[in-house]
């Protein structure tokens, strides 16, 4: 499983890849989008930008893993939203848009996962690597 170092420097060179391509390259992972998520440090208080990866959207909402690769604890982008639920998202040619982000419901959850899953099998294989559940969380425009 990754560790909080090697993730740091993954997310680094993934926003290196942008800045080097002016743009054109690092929008696709895995044949999914990719998104800049920045939150509010829950102890901090500035903001801290991430890297990451959107399986599916649902109803106009944008759906994120809290996977970490597997590991036992939770990302600190996560534990940050549940801080402070007011996000920025910025997408491919898109300036950062205010969000409001939501840990998806048991009934999401369990609606969502599989489809997850099916369209991305390796989040199936983090849940095995984790007794935690893996966080679903919804990015929906925020006021």
């Amino acid at each position: 499983m990754p560790s909080d170092q090697f993730l740091k420097a993954m997310n680094g060179l993934h926003k290196g890849l942008l800045k080097l391509s002016g743009g054109r390259l690092g929008w696709t992972a895995f044949e999914m989008p990719v998104l800049e998520l920045t939150t509010t440090g829950r102890r901090s208080g500035r903001p801290r930008s991430v890297m990451l990866t959107s399986p599916l959207s649902d109803g106009g909402r944008i759906l994120i893993v809290a996977s970490k690769g597997g590991e036992n604890t939770h990302p600190a982008w996560f534990l940050n939203l549940l801080e402070n639920p007011q996000v920025t998202v910025s997408m491919k040619g898109a300036p950062g848009v205010s969000m409001i982000a939501s840990v998806a419901s048991r009934a999401e959850r369990d609606r969502l996962w599989p489809v997850v899953v099916e369209e991305q099998a390796r989040y199936g294989g983090y849940q095995e690597n984790t007794d935690r559940e893996i966080p679903l969380v919804l990015l929906q425009p925020g006021d």
